[in-house]
């Protein structure tokens, strides 16, 4: 039986990447179809974060720590009530995506939104109403640690609409 078709079950989803990859509609679309709530883990930042982010400036870990903290709390309660959840966070870093892993004892997958620079351009370019600007993808790219080879991660191209991300993620969730 397809992932997709089984009953949800307790297992945690982080829907990750750079800003502009489409983590939040890949992630809502992701968890209807698992059955599963969504979080967005940008609303988990505190305000702190934001107005950082919205002046431009990149965050540091000791920025980015809490945040990371309180999606894994997020994601341990739901685990914890038998519920799996789905949740969009950048995670960026190794280390942070083992804080993340350590949080949920290892119940945890990653779905990795991979797709050129000039593509997360173009889509960071636009849209609207985001706190995250344009000048912020070059110091994510080069934060980012592409999670390769790293157990329970997926990686899916971007450069597709959002209905085959989706199912190619599922399809690999599934594998």
């Amino acid at each position: 039986m397809p992932l997709q078709d089984k009953p949800a079950t307790a297992r945690a989803v982080i829907v990750m990447g750079v800003s502009g990859c489409g983590k939040t509609s890949v992630g809502e679309m992701l968890a209807s179809r698992l059955g599963l709530p969504f979080v967005e883990g940008d609303v988990l930042h505190p305000q702190s974060n934001v107005a950082k982010m919205a002046a431009g400036t990149p965050l540091t870990d000791e920025d980015r720590w809490p945040w990371l903290t309180v999606i894994g709390e997020r994601m341990a309660d739901a685990l914890a009530r038998g519920e799996g959840i789905v949740v969009s966070c950048s995670a960026l870093k190794k280390i942070y995506r083992d804080h993340l892993r350590a949080a949920t004892a290892g119940r945890l997958s990653f779905v990795y939104l991979e797709g050129s620079r000039e593509l997360l351009g173009r889509r960071m370019g636009a849209r609207t109403g985001h706190f995250m600007p344009l000048t912020l993808l070059e110091s994510q790219l080069a934060t980012l640690e592409i999670p390769t080879g790293e157990p329970g991660v997926v990686t899916v191209s971007i450069d597709q609409p959002v209905e085959g991300i989706v199912a190619d993620a599922l399809d690999h969730l599934d594998a």
